[in-house]
C-alpha cells in the first residue's frame, strides 16, 4: 500500500462512512464495502490494493486496539451494575443464538471445529453497532437498555474465551485442550494482576508525563498482545487483557480519551483490510449460508431477546427492542474469521469460505439490524396495542 493508495483508502472510508451516518447506519459495512471495491476481487474495474504484509499488519493493530478498549470495559462495578441481567438475559441468549450458529455450522463445514467457530460467530452481536444505535437513537435512557448491555457484557465475556480456542484449537483433543488450558491461565493471571496491580500501576504511570503515559500505555498493550501470540494464543486475546489489567485503575478514563481516536482509525483500516480478503463472486459458493444464518440470526436474536426481556420483567415492547437491539454482528464475527483463517486445522478451502460468508453475513445483520433497531418501537406499537403491552 503505497502513500497515494493510503489517501484515496482513507477519502473513500471518510465518503462511505458519511454516507451511512446520513442514512442511520453503522459505519462497519461501509468500511467493508470500501474493502471489496478497492480489493482484488470481483468487481476488478476498481480494483486497486493487493492484501500485504503492510495491511495484515494494519489489521492486527486494528484488532489490538478493539480489543483493548472493550478490556477497559470490564470492570467490577460494571458487572456488579448488570446484576441478574447478566446471568438470566446472557444464558439465554447463548442458548438460543449458539444452538442456531451450531445448526448453521454443521450444515456448512460438517461436525468439526470449524463449525463451532462459526457457531460463535454467529452467536456474538456488535457491541459496537448496538451502543452506537442505543446512542443515535437516543435509547440510553430506556429501562432494557440494562439488558442489553448485560447481554453484551455475558457474550464478550464468551468470546473472550472462544478466541483463544479458535487461534490455536482443532488440532486434536490434545493440542486444543493444551489451547485452552494457556487461554484460561492467561486470563486467569491477567484478572488477577487488575485487581492486584491496580495500586502500584496507578503509581507509575501517574508519575509520567502524558507523552511517557501514552508510550508506556501502548508499550504494555504491545507486549501483552505479543505475549499471547508467543503463547499460540491470538493478539486479540492479549490486548483484550491488557484492557482488563487497566479498567481498574484511576486513569482509565484519560487513556480512553487518548488512545480514541488511535481506535477509530484503526478499526475503520481493520474492516477495509477484511473487506480486501471478501470475494463477492465467492456468492454462488456461500450465498445460500448467508440466506439461511441471516433469516436464523434475526428469529434467534428476537425470540432470545424477547424471551430474555421477559423474564427479567419488561414489557412485550421492551423486549422487541431488546430482540431488534442484538441482530447486528460485526468486529467479534470479522475477528473471529480473521483469527479461524490462520488455523491450519481448518482447510483452506473452509478458511476461504468462513471469510468469505463473514464479510457478507456482517454486511447484512449490521445494516438489518440497525433498520430493525431503528423501528422497534414502530413495530412493537402495531403488534402490541396498548391492552397487550
Amino acid at each position: 500500500m503505497t502513500l497515494s493508495q493510503l489517501a484515496l483508502t482513507i477519502a473513500l472510508l471518510g465518503a462511505l462512512g458519511l454516507v451511512a451516518g446520513r442514512f442511520g447506519l453503522s459505519a462497519i459495512p461501509a468500511y467493508l464495502l470500501a474493502g471489496l471495491l478497492l480489493g482484488p476481487h470481483e468487481p476488478h474495474v476498481t480494483s486497486l490494493i493487493e492484501p500485504s504484509e503492510v495491511t495484515t499488519f494494519v489489521a492486527e493493530l486494528g484488532i489490538v486496539f478493539l480489543l483493548f478498549f472493550l478490556g477497559l470495559e470490564f470492570t467490577l462495578e460494571r458487572v456488579l451494575r448488570s446484576g441478574r441481567h447478566i446471568g438470566f438475559g446472557g444464558s439465554i441468549d447463548l442458548v438460543v443464538n449458539a444452538a442456531v450458529g451450531l445448526v448453521v455450522g454443521v450444515v456448512a463445514f460438517g461436525f468439526g471445529f470449524a463449525a463451532l467457530v462459526l457457531a460463535a460467530a454467529i452467536y456474538v452481536s456488535s457491541s459496537a453497532v448496538t451502543v452506537k444505535g442505543l446512542i443515535d437513537f437516543r435509547r440510553l435512557a430506556d429501562d432494557e437498555t440494562d439488558l442489553i448491555l448485560a447481554i453484551l457484557v455475558f457474550e464478550d465475556i464468551v468470546i473472550a474465551g472462544v478466541l483463544g480456542f479458535a487461534a490455536a484449537g482443532g488440532s486434536g483433543v490434545s493440542p486444543t485442550l493444551v489451547a485452552v488450558a494457556k487461554a484460561l491461565g492467561f486470563v486467569t493471571v491477567s484478572v488477577a494482576a487488575s485487581r492486584l496491580l491496580r495500586r502500584p500501576i496507578d503509581e507509575l504511570l501517574g508519575r509520567l508525563s502524558g507523552e511517557l503515559m501514552l508510550l508506556a500505555t501502548f508499550g504494555f498493550l504491545v507486549g501483552m498482545a505479543a505475549v499471547a501470540k508467543w503463547l499460540g494464543l491470538s493478539e486479540a486475546i492479549g490486548a483484550l487483557m491488557a484492557g482488563v489489567v487497566l479498567a481498574e485503575t484511576s486513569i482509565r478514563r484519560e487513556i480512553e480519551e487518548r488512545f480514541l481516536a488511535f481506535r477509530d482509525i484503526f478499526a475503520a483500516l481493520f474492516f477495509f483490510v477484511f473487506g480486501l480478503s471478501v470475494d463477492v463472486g465467492a456468492l454462488g459458493s456461500v450465498g445460500w449460508l448467508v440466506a439461511l444464518a441471516v433469516v436464523l440470526t434475526v428469529l434467534a436474536k428476537v425470540v432470545g431477546g424477547f424471551g430474555a426481556g421477559t423474564v427479567g420483567g419488561f414489557s412485550p415492547r421492551q423486549s422487541l427492542n431488546v430482540g431488534a437491539a442484538l441482530v447486528a454482528h460485526g468486529e467479534f464475527t470479522i475477528i473471529l474469521a480473521q483469527i479461524a483463517g490462520g488455523n491450519d486445522a481448518i482447510s483452506p478451502a473452509d478458511r476461504s469460505d468462513f471469510v468469505a460468508f463473514a464479510g457478507l453475513y456482517v454486511l447484512a445483520t449490521a445494516t438489518l439490524g440497525v433498520v430493525l433497531m431503528k423501528e422497534s418501537k414502530r413495530l412493537g406499537r402495531r403488534l402490541f396495542p396498548p391492552r397487550l403491552a
